[in-house]
């Protein structure tokens, strides 16, 4: 991303269907609530930008920074990111639907409760992120990555995961274990992953 960018302000940069913001700065700015269509930021910041609440559908991010960023509850449907870094993003409850993340990290971010369903993941890492109870149903995670994160609770249904690569993740009380065929998983995580493989093949555990 540039390091020379022009300053965005609000209401001129507020979101507007087939807006096109390209190499600003948005800091401090709070777009929540708003909706707008096939909107494009292209190497642009966003720092402690709110997004909360936010409808897009058809969006994309390209060489976009954003970090420190309120986007809890944004729902973003057919929507892209390329060549984005997400840092201390809080991502509560987002809906990503049918979209996709090509060369995109996740880092320290709150994902809980996220919806990522029928998503495309190329390139894409998470690292110590917290994505309890997300939903990766139906999901193409053959290129993703997940490091120190917290899974418990994630459903994976359906989800392609040949390839993906669990390290040192809490997997405790997935859904769609049986979907994780293919993937790479850490010795240390198998145990909190057992009762979820045992459950999606029925077989009983007796404690002895």
């Amino acid at each position: 991303m540039p390091t020379s960018l022009g300053v965005a302000t609000s209401p001129e940069h507020d979101l507007y269907d087939e807006a096109a913001f390209r190499r600003l700065d948005f800091t401090d700015i709070d777009l929540g609530g708003q909706a707008a269509d096939a909107v494009e930021f292209e190497e642009c910041g966003l720092r402690r930008v709110s997004l909360a609440g936010v409808a897009l559908e058809r969006a994309r991010f390209t060489d976009c920074l954003v970090e420190g960023s309120d986007w809890a509850n944004l729902r973003a449907a057919k929507s892209d990111m390329q060549r984005v870094r997400l840092a201390a993003v809080r991502l509560t409850g987002v809906h990503w639907l049918g979209g996709v993340l090509r060369d995109v990290t996740f880092s320290e971010c709150r994902m809980d409760m996220a919806t990522l369903r029928f998503t495309s993941f190329k390139d894409v890492a998470f690292v110590g992120c917290n994505l309890t109870r997300a939903d990766f149903t139906n999901a193409d995670l053959r290129g993703a990555q997940f490091t120190d994160c917290d899974l418990s609770g994630a459903q994976f249904t359906q989800a392609d995961c040949a390839g993906t690569r669990f390290i040192r993740c809490e997997l405790a009380g997935i859904g769609g274990a049986a979907s994780l065929r293919g993937a790479t998983i850490g010795a240390a995580d198998l145990v909190a992953l057992t009762y979820a493989l045992a459950a999606a093949l029925d077989i009983t555990i007796e404690e002895s």
